[in-house]
């Protein structure tokens, strides 16, 4: 009788502790795909504050350039495709876009000196640039922030319980462009 309550309480502390184990598991794992929809946000914010300054840029370009019109149609077009993007896999990819157009206006603005004398020009360029650097930070935290609940999905135990409650992989990460390696000449 006494051997059979010793397992009886053996078993049960046994499945309490692998019980309060695989319910803490879960828990990081939901507080991580949180994290996720966080950053996630944060880069949106960014991404967003970027699609607003457009706008005035391109305003204050096209007073220049009023033939260079193939280049803000690009804008325009790209813009509009990150509006309507709704996951963040379609964002990323309009983001892309986005950035090719923005490369295009600069090569313009490199053939107008007085463009780039005007004062509100240069405001709007280093808002730019200051919002193109949030963004690249919020892209990295996000990828961590990504990387880091991917690989517990794969840890042994919370592989484990991530199976358990169908926690599933999220593929959608920010990579560079096949352009982006490849250095930009420089002209004096």
């Amino acid at each position: 009788m006494k051997v059979a309550l010793i397992v009886t309480a053996v078993v049960v502390l046994a499945l309490l502790i692998f019980g309060g184990s695989l319910v803490s598991t879960r828990n990081e794992l939901v507080m991580e795909k949180e994290s996720i929809a966080k950053q996630w946000a944060d880069v949106d914010t960014v991404l967003q504050r970027r699609a607003d300054l457009i706008p005035n840029l391109v305003n204050t370009v096209k007073g220049y350039a009023k033939h260079e019109e193939g280049v803000f149609t690009a804008i325009a077009n790209a813009r509009a495709q990150m509006a309507g993007a709704r996951t963040p896999q379609d964002k990323i990819q309009a983001n892309s876009q986005l950035e090719g157009a923005l490369g295009r206006l600069l090569v313009v603005v490199e053939n107008y000196p007085l463009l780039r004398a005007n004062e509100q020009f240069n405001r709007l360029m280093d808002e730019l640039a200051g919002t193109e650097n949030r963004i690249n930070v919020e892209r990295r935290k996000y990828n961590d922030v990504v990387m880091r609940y991917n690989a517990d999905l794969q840890l042994f135990p919370k592989n484990i319980a991530a199976g358990m409650f169908g926690f599933q992989r999220e593929d959608a990460y920010f990579k560079a462009d096949a352009g982006a390696r490849t250095v930009p000449p420089v002209q004096f």
